[in-house]
């Protein structure tokens, strides 16, 4: 069954929190250090997770009715998108993007910015981003595509 994209509600925080814990202590530890990962995934509580669903525009990826991903965007900048580990590698993080992009283009926006993971830097090249500056101390990498 083909993926279903729709906007977040407040009644997803709990489970987009858990799509971004799980993917970055799961999928992030196989391209960075552990310790930093849970650093990393650590950075945000349920609470700043609700915080997110009213400052940003989110969209979920659903499969079979399960949230299996998310993505969330401000402006011309992709502010995350996190898949959960158990839907990683189907193709759906790779539909999410591509719907992300195309609202934000039929919004005018001829540059996505976005900061890459090292573990996701690879998915974003490979679908036509490019690194714009050096990584930075934290560890991200500053990518950018331009939409036609």
């Amino acid at each position: 069954m083909s993926p279903v994209y729709r906007r977040a509600t407040r009644g997803d925080a709990i489970r987009l929190f858990e799509i971004r814990r799980t993917s970055i202590l799961e999928l992030a530890s196989k391209g960075i250090p552990a310790d930093e990962a849970a650093a990393w995934a650590m950075k945000l509580t349920p609470a700043g997770m609700e915080q997110k669903l009213r400052e940003l525009k989110i969209w979920v990826a659903e499969s079979d009715g399960i949230a299996a991903g998310w993505g969330a965007i401000r402006g011309g900048y992709l502010e995350g998108l996190y898949m959960a580990p158990e839907f990683a590698g189907r193709g759906i993080g790779g539909g999410l993007l591509a719907m992300l992009e195309s609202l934000m283009r039929s919004r005018g926006v001829r540059e996505i910015r976005a900061e890459a993971s090292s573990n996701a830097l690879d998915f974003y090249l490979q679908r036509g981003y490019r690194a714009t500056a050096p990584q930075t101390p934290d560890g991200a990498w500053p990518i950018a595509k331009q939409l036609q």
